[in-house]
């Protein structure tokens, strides 16, 4: 039975957040709605400070909490583990957000792009209005429309439901790594079965020690971190005396 995982290496991401446009290209989000995103943290007092960046997304939590409290079963468990949602099953509710606790489920409060579907123009008889240049593309929502996100899921979902990462769940069926994975610059994202012992997230796991996020709620997250990155140096010394 395949358990998808994702493995992502502090060692070598390089904080470009690639991956957060990348999956925004992919999966069709409006502003405000981010499934791959980030947390910063800077630690410390100038001189002597530390800047942390790590990559965030659905954790496809083995036990997840959002699953557990969706009165209507819409986000529900799927193939290979992952967490999916069914906007047609979605009453917008939102208990899914309140018992996450990772903060990765977003709710649409309005249209998605619907800033698209201005009719006026910016500049009166000199540039065309938003609404012209979709027609002119022959697209629907925004102009950079992926088709391919409507395989599995609505290309845009509709206001009033909840939305997430699927790991690309269109690419999977398709045999293909998620976005995320293939557009980072750094190779920093392993994705694969940790029931395959042959798979490189497995190896990596045995290779190193990894950590998720808040362990201790007993979710089973399947993102995991492994090495960290820190190029500072100090002068070396005997003890602390030179």
């Amino acid at each position: 039975m395949t358990r998808y995982a994702m493995v992502i290496d502090h060692q070598r991401c390089v904080g470009c957040g690639g991956c957060i446009i990348a999956c925004k290209n992919e999966n069709n989000t409006p502003e405000g709605i981010s499934w791959s995103n980030k947390i910063t943290e800077t630690v410390g007092t100038f001189p002597n400070v530390r800047f942390h960046y790590t990559p965030t997304l659905c954790n496809h939590c083995e036990n997840a909490p959002c699953v557990q409290g969706c009165p209507t079963q819409a986000m529900h468990k799927a193939e290979g583990g992952i967490t999916m949602h069914d906007p047609d099953k979605c009453i917008g509710c939102k208990y899914c957000m309140f018992n996450c606790p990772y903060g990765v489920i977003y709710f649409n409060w309005r249209d998605p792009f619907s800033q698209q579907n201005k009719q006026g123009e910016l500049i009166p008889n000199c540039t065309s209005s938003p609404a012209a240049d979709l027609a002119k593309l022959k697209t629907q929502g925004t102009p950079f429309l992926n088709p391919d996100r409507d395989a599995t899921l609505p290309g845009l979902r509709p206001r009033g439901v909840v939305e997430k990462c699927t790991f690309c769940d269109h690419r999977l069926k398709k045999g293909q790594l998620p976005y995320c994975v293939e557009a980072c610059p750094a190779d920093a994202r392993i994705f694969g079965d940790l029931d395959d012992p042959e798979s490189e997230v497995s190896k990596l796991l045995g290779k190193y020690r990894p950590y998720r996020l808040k362990e201790e709620l007993g979710t089973e997250p399947k993102i995991f971190y492994i090495r960290s990155f820190n190029p500072g140096t100090y002068i070396q010394t005997k003890g602390g005396l030179k």
